[in-house]
């Protein structure tokens, strides 16, 4: 049986269909109201998921990161993260709001404070950043919780993977992984699909997927063709928005065109190389049988002066076999135009 994880009722694996996460993130640069336009244009597209990123400051960062500046920045990341953190009251109101739309909300804590605000929300999974795939002892936190987690991986090896995946395991709390570039935009040559591949080769009991920087959805619709069933992208309700996040983000279009054309990448996936049952009406007409080309007489030899092959496939003779007739004896008159049959042939 295919893994599959459950997320308030939604199950997600390769029997179903992808789950494409919304991630509002941070693009509302601090503003409920904005946020709650955000959520207005994902529910309008179909998303299913809506995540969102909690950030409590003092708790999530040392004053050192007032001097670290990402490279998608032009101030450091603490005043980046403290100009677009939610306070709680704000986010618990973005989190009602995103459940009156009838879509999950999730979110990712990026502190001990900040998980312990989501578990007062109740919650229903966590998401866990790549810079936080690492943290062990967050994650021996979260994990405490005993709620589903999608954790990403970007910047990672297997080997820290595995230590983080062994935390999960042992509280018995499903985990799906995600593989990630963590640039912003990712150029196309780093995408890496063959690290997706090897993080699913190195557990292949987990639920697998892709979380994308990229500028576009063709990431995420090569990763679900390669059997992924989770796709994060960062969400905006329009373009024009300002934030760190919105060159990489989608809109409320793109999203619609994701959820539709991953389900569809989803129905191409497997199957085996030979004819599908529902191939038959056009085998009928496309395939070729042996033919008569010329009046033959009983007892004469089948050529290829008097025996081809052509269309319809309906012939119980398949092209095929040609080769094997000619040298052989009709046993019976045949007319010109005629479809070969077995019991046309003398059996010696």
């Amino acid at each position: 049986m295919n893994p599959y994880i459950e997320i308030s009722g939604r199950k997600i694996g390769p029997d179903y269909p992808p789950l494409v996460i919304t991630e509002i993130g941070i693009n509302h640069e601090g503003s409920l109201e904005v946020a709650k336009e955000m959520v207005d244009a994902a529910a309008r597209s179909g998303a299913e998921m809506v995540k969102h990123q909690t950030h409590i400051v003092e708790d999530e960062m040392s004053g050192a990161a007032k001097s670290v500046i990402p490279g998608n920045a032009e101030v450091s990341i603490y005043d980046i993260m403290a100009r677009c953190a939610l306070n709680e009251a704000d986010e618990l109101a973005l989190k009602n709001y995103v459940e009156a739309k009838g879509m999950i909300f999730i979110s990712t804590p990026f502190s001990r404070a900040a998980a312990e605000r989501l578990e007062r929300f109740d919650i229903p999974a966590y998401k866990i950043g790549s810079g936080e795939c690492n943290n062990y002892p967050l994650l021996e936190h979260i994990a405490q919780f005993g709620k589903p987690v999608i954790l990403s991986t970007g910047m990672n090896t297997i080997e820290s993977v595995k230590k983080a995946v062994a935390i999960f395991d042992a509280h018995q709390v499903p985990v799906a992984l995600l593989h990630t570039t963590n640039l912003y935009p990712t150029p196309i040559h780093l995408v890496r699909f063959g690290a997706m591949l090897e993080l699913h080769d190195a557990f292949p009991d987990k639920v697998f997927g892709l979380s994308d920087h990229t500028l576009n959805s063709n990431a995420c619709l090569g990763a679900v063709a390669l059997g992924g069933s989770i796709l994060e992208r960062h969400f905006t309700d329009h373009m024009q928005r300002t934030g760190p996040d919105i060159v990489c983000s989608m809109d409320e279009q793109a999203c619609k065109d994701l959820i539709v054309n991953s389900a569809e990448m989803a129905l191409m996936r497997g199957g085996t190389k030979a004819p599908a049952k529902e191939e038959q009406v056009t085998i009928d007409f496309a395939f070729a049988t042996v033919c008569t080309i010329a009046p033959i007489k009983k007892g004469e030899v089948f050529t290829k002066q008097n025996l081809w092959v052509k269309r319809p496939g309906t012939g119980e003779i398949l092209a095929e076999q040609f080769k094997d007739i000619l040298g052989k004896t009709a046993s019976v008159d045949l007319a010109d135009d005629v479809q070969l049959k077995q019991q046309d042939i003398l059996q010696e």
